[in-house]
């Protein structure tokens, strides 16, 4: 769903596409806060799964996008590394919030938050497409069929303006045409495949080798998701300048690669703690990943970029726990082929590894237009 809604974002706004999921977000949340009896939860259950074929990962996807329409590309890497701070923020604040509340109060107060959430977006938010109003860009597409605009600031940058959502043939065309943004993608499979893999495993993992508790394991959450958020909204503003987002990727996936060797030869219950750090260095790595895939497209072409890089991530995150989690159980048992009970995090390490090495290959290359794309595409179906 991720591709097609960064489509849809492209033709009708990001705010316009954002609103579905943030409104969709609150029906769960609101069905648990009313009751957590059987029957609610089973009707929380369904219903999450629906909604979750458009929310999950699209409120990320669109606000990339989003800010890819409105900061100038020297500064993407920067703003997303920020963006990724402020959610990591967010996260810590749940998991402390979560930890003081009543069950029933928990969702109650998720609802009221999503609520709020979707609220200050429909007031405060501008929309916006390739950083041109949403409204007089309908407008212009209404007048013509294939107009071609000349941004202010950057005359030789040229919007395509389709009269049209965006074809699968394009998205496909643009991932043979640009080797960066194939490149990307494909760090972005492995990475993913890995991230994937460590959220389903990992609490099997410690809690079978270390007897961690939940509330250990939520420490460790505490301790990456704060290094990482601080690392985000303070390094990664002042190091992007400087190093560029190829090197600050290339830093990200060998930090992650090291991070999963700990943990898995990890000797003692302290060393899970040692590795959370390796988050200030990891964390890096999405932001830059994402920022370098948003100069391979026009400006009118973001959500096509971010929802097609989400839609490959949500396949990684689909395949690595079918794969890593009976793989965890294996080398857990009595039953395994030899004695290595972090095999399963070691073929994460080795995930990321594959992602570092296709990093060094990365050269960005110049951005390639709307109209390219478009043109090359419907000579191709021609």
């Amino acid at each position: 769903m991720m591709p097609i809604i960064g489509n849809l974002s492209d033709e009708y706004g990001r705010k316009t596409l954002l609103a579905l999921p943030m409104i969709l977000t609150i029906i769960p949340l609101a069905i648990l806060a009313y009751r957590r009896t059987k029957q609610f939860f089973y009707a929380y259950y369904v219903l999450r799964i629906l909604t979750s074929m458009l929310c999950e990962g699209s409120i990320q996807c669109l606000s990339l996008a989003y800010v890819a329409d409105n900061i100038p590309e020297g500064r993407r890497a920067s703003a997303f590394g920020i963006l990724s701070g402020i959610v990591s923020i967010a996260f810590i604040c749940g998991t402390l919030t979560a930890r003081f509340l009543s069950t029933a109060l928990t969702f109650q107060v998720s609802a009221a938050v999503a609520v709020v959430a979707a609220l200050y977006m429909k007031v405060f938010l501008r929309d916006s497409i390739g950083g041109i109003d949403a409204a007089s860009l309908r407008k212009i597409s209404k007048k013509t069929n294939n107009v071609v605009v000349h941004l202010d600031d950057d005359s030789s940058r040229k919007i395509q303006l389709f009269s049209r959502i965006p074809s699968v043939k394009e998205i496909l065309y643009l991932l043979r045409i640009s080797p960066t943004f194939s490149q990307a993608a494909v760090v972005a499979f492995f990475n993913n495949l890995a991230e994937g893999g460590l959220q389903s495993c990992l609490l099997y993992f410690l809690k079978s080798r270390f007897h961690f508790s939940k509330d250990q394991f939520a420490d460790l959450l505490l301790i990456s998701g704060f290094a990482g958020a601080i690392s985000q909204l303070l390094l990664m503003p002042i190091l992007a300048p400087l190093l560029g987002e190829e090197k600050l990727l290339m830093i990200g996936l060998f930090a992650s690669c090291t991070h999963m060797f700990l943990y898995a030869i990890a000797w003692s219950s302290w060393v899970p703690y040692v590795a959370s750090m390796f988050s200030i260095l990891f964390v890096f790595a999405p932001p830059s990943l994402r920022s370098i895939a948003s100069k391979q497209v026009g400006p009118t072409e973001q959500g096509k970029a971010q929802g097609c890089l989400s839609g490959i991530c949500s396949f990684a995150n689909i395949i690595s726990p079918l794969a890593l989690t009976p793989l965890t159980a294996l080398f857990l048992s009595k039953n395994a082929p030899f004695h290595f009970p972090g095999f399963s995090i070691m073929s994460i390490g080795i995930s990321l590894l594959i992602a570092f090495i296709q990093s060094t290959m990365i050269r960005v290359a110049p951005p390639i237009s709307s109209h390219k794309i478009s043109s090359n595409s419907n000579h191709m179906e021609a």
